[in-house]
């Protein structure tokens, strides 16, 4: 070997953490799977951890400062055996809104739902339920984001133009409903917009605590429901987290304050 590749190999071994490291090792004594996954250790083990995890990680994304994009072949090795989200995330299917990506979690890390508008479905509620009764995350989001199309349709359509549409298109722009048909008058595009979206979502959360699994394991404190809006021009997410955050009442008064 030349000195040049003994020290390129240096640097490689270099770059590893110590975990990283003692699973190497682990691998090169045939140790088992299940051997391999007890040194991962959990990224968060408490709701607020959990939550404070989310916000670092969306910190690094926007300030353009992420720890990595992709998981080494060691530690997916150490995953071969089972799944430990931390987190469990309803967001929308936009391409634009990559879960992992802007909150810079790696795999393993998030339970991610992704379906037009965020909205809370029989096939989303499955998911989420599986994840908390089988996968024990400590925060689960439902996250919209800056200039949502789903949203943006079921603001702006009339009545007789959502019956146009395909039955199943029917049913997502019910699901966002009646929130964000009934938000007080803004002039401003943008604002309104993000407002009809932060409805949507508190709308959205308001179906999840609803479900006796989700309310089971909030009531307990094994887990913590927030909302949270993702803004696309800077990268940013505020979380709704308060229960004046995610009251209802302030998204479906009219215009007069009936």
């Amino acid at each position: 070997m030349s000195e040049h590749q003994h020290n390129n190999r240096e640097h490689q071994v270099k770059e590893f953490s110590p975990q990283e490291l003692q699973i190497a090792e682990l691998a090169k004594r045939g140790a088992t799977m299940e051997e391999i996954a007890q040194l991962r250790e959990p990224v968060a083990t408490t709701p607020v951890e959990a939550v404070r995890q989310l916000k670092i990680g969306n910190a690094r994304f926007f300030s353009g400062r992420t720890l990595r994009a992709e998981t080494s072949p060691l530690e997916r090795r150490a995953q071969v055996v089972g799944q430990t989200p931390f987190a469990v995330v309803l967001g929308c299917s936009d391409s634009r809104v990559p879960v992992e990506i802007v909150f810079d979690q790696g795999p393993g890390h998030i339970f991610a739902i992704r379906v037009a508008g965020n909205v809370v479905a029989p096939s989303t509620l499955a998911s989420i339920e599986y994840a908390i009764q089988h996968l024990k995350p400590h925060v689960l989001v439902v996250i919209g984001h800056e200039g949502c199309g789903a949203v943006h349709m079921a603001m702006t359509l009339t009545e007789e133009q959502i019956r146009e549409q395909s039955e199943y298109v029917q049913l997502l722009l019910d699901r966002i409903g009646l929130g964000v048909r009934r938000l007080p008058r803004i002039r401003d595009g943008k604002a309104r917009m993000r407002e009809a979206v932060i409805a949507a979502v508190r709308q959205q959360v308001h179906h999840l605590m609803q479900n006796s699994v989700v309310k089971a394991a909030a009531e307990k404190e094994q887990i913590a429901v927030l909302g949270a809006y993702y803004e696309l021009s800077s990268g940013a997410v505020d979380f709704l987290e308060t229960e004046e955050d995610l009251c209802l009442e302030d998204t479906i008064r009219t215009p007069d304050g009936d």
